[in-house]
């Protein structure tokens, strides 16, 4: 299983990826091989600020729904509008093509609360 050790890790299994204060969140390799195939993404809360855990979209497989959870608190800047059109990108490049939202982060100190990959991996295993 990829997981990039430069990424963070939620226990939602997100990926978050930190550039100054920007965070790119997608979902974990993972995630979308327990989903399955990904068949729609909605995501309509850009230019809106939320909390930490609150939840800033939805993802639709074959088999279910599952919401999408901020890993950090701040305003959703940019959406992957690729996503519309092309949902199954989260299922070939979860960590490339698949990303879903950027984040301009509000706290820096949360980012302490993700986890590394090594992390992750024990949650999963």
């Amino acid at each position: 299983m990829n997981l990039p050790e430069s990424l963070k890790y939620t226990k939602d299994h997100e990926w978050v990826k930190i550039e100054g204060n920007i965070a790119t969140v997608g979902i974990t390799e993972f995630a979308q091989g327990e989903l399955g195939d990904i068949v729609f993404v909605e995501i309509d809360t850009e230019d809106e600020e939320l909390d930490k855990e609150e939840v800033f979209g939805t993802i639709e497989a074959v088999k279910t729904v599952s919401d999408l959870y901020m890993p950090l608190a701040g305003k959703i800047i940019e959406v992957n509008d690729k996503l519309e059109s092309q949902p199954e990108l989260v299922n070939k490049e979860p960590y490339v093509g698949g990303w879903m939202v950027k984040i301009e982060i509000k706290d820096k100190s949360q980012i302490k609360s993700l986890l590394s990959a090594d992390s992750y991996k024990a949650l999963i295993s």
